[in-house]
């Protein structure tokens, strides 16, 4: 049972991956013009589709939101039902079928082609209705389902949501996507936080750990308690750091009996800390304190000291 089990499992796994290396041969000058069309488009991308290829087409539009290609779904039952509606002028209509002879399919097309709008099918069967009835065709036709029976809908699917891919990063291209642009489209969860958020969204700046460089030892330790950070910063007059003092460094020294009470700060900070601006991204700050096995760095703005941000900082808002 155990062996049935796996091997059909690696069947299907076989057979997708296959129909996906096989739809590399299928990419040609209709989806060239398709691009073309979507990213010269005035208006938005309205995709449909019924049964298992709507869901696919929600999936897609999804991709398109966040990678900046607006769009909208639009399921083909409820097109023919008043929501059709929601298709402008300028918008370009992709509709997904496998077999493009769906009731539902042949009552939308019409009514599209009836508003002027530009219609792209992704659609596996290339002599169906749909394929004969729209402006460009994206062929997803797949040799056979993962489906012992060859009848439901996985490899075809699989396909119809590769395409969908390919479209939304080829206009990404196109439009010049970049990290940035994800990041305001993302904004809640940790991969939004790793896109947007910034090392002075993080640092304590309810208490500054600093010290003048001819502090005493007792002002030392007084201050790296009360700032509970663990470290405070050696600066000169003019705010400037001169170096940084941990209480691991204390207590080396304390091990080696040099701490007494003529010891000022200079005497016993690391000169040339590692700093990071204020406005770098807060994962710029992990790959430096990972880079040099550390787990603080001093802030500055235009060499101005402005603080400590730490490991727990970028653990506890998920930069980890």
């Amino acid at each position: 049972m155990q062996n049935k089990i796996i091997h059909s499992a690696k069947k299907t796994i076989e057979l997708e991956a296959q129909s996906i290396q096989e739809l590399s041969n299928l990419i040609d000058d209709q989806f060239v013009r398709a691009v073309e069309t979507i990213h010269q488009s005035k208006g938005r991308l309205i995709i449909s589709g019924i049964g298992k290829s709507a869901i696919v087409g929600q999936k897609i539009v999804s991709t398109f939101n966040s990678t900046g290609t607006p769009a909208l779904f639009m399921h083909a039952a409820d097109a023919i039902h008043g929501d059709l509606g929601m298709v402008q002028k300028d918008d370009v209509v992709l509709i997904i079928s496998k077999s493009g002879e769906s009731p539902e399919i042949k009552l939308l097309i019409p009514l599209i082609k009836n508003f002027g709008n530009i219609t792209i099918a992704i659609t596996g069967n290339l002599s169906g209705y749909l394929a004969n009835h729209v402006d460009m065709i994206l062929n997803t036709t797949v040799s056979q389902e993962a489906c012992p029976n060859n009848l439901a809908p996985t490899t075809s699917t699989t396909a119809q949501m590769v395409m969908g891919d390919a479209l939304a990063v080829a206009l990404m291209e196109l439009n010049g996507f970049k990290p940035s642009d994800f990041a305001k489209y993302h904004p809640g969860g940790n991969l939004g936080k790793r896109l947007y958020l910034r090392v002075e969204d993080l640092y304590n700046k309810s208490y500054v750990p600093k010290v003048l460089e001819n502090a005493t030892l007792k002002e030392i330790v007084i201050e790296i308690t009360k700032s509970k950070l663990g470290a405070t910063a050696v600066v000169d007059e003019n705010n400037h750091i001169k170096g940084i003092i941990t209480d691991g460094d204390l207590r080396r020294m304390l091990e080696k009996n040099l701490l007494n009470n003529s010891v000022i700060a200079k005497d016993i900070c690391s000169v040339n800390p590692k700093q990071i601006e204020a406005t770098s991204l807060a994962v710029k700050a992990l790959e430096q304190m990972r880079n040099f096995d550390i787990s603080q760095l001093l802030v500055v703005n235009d060499n101005k000291y402005l603080g400590i941000v730490q490991l727990h900082d970028l653990i506890r808002e998920g930069i980890v």
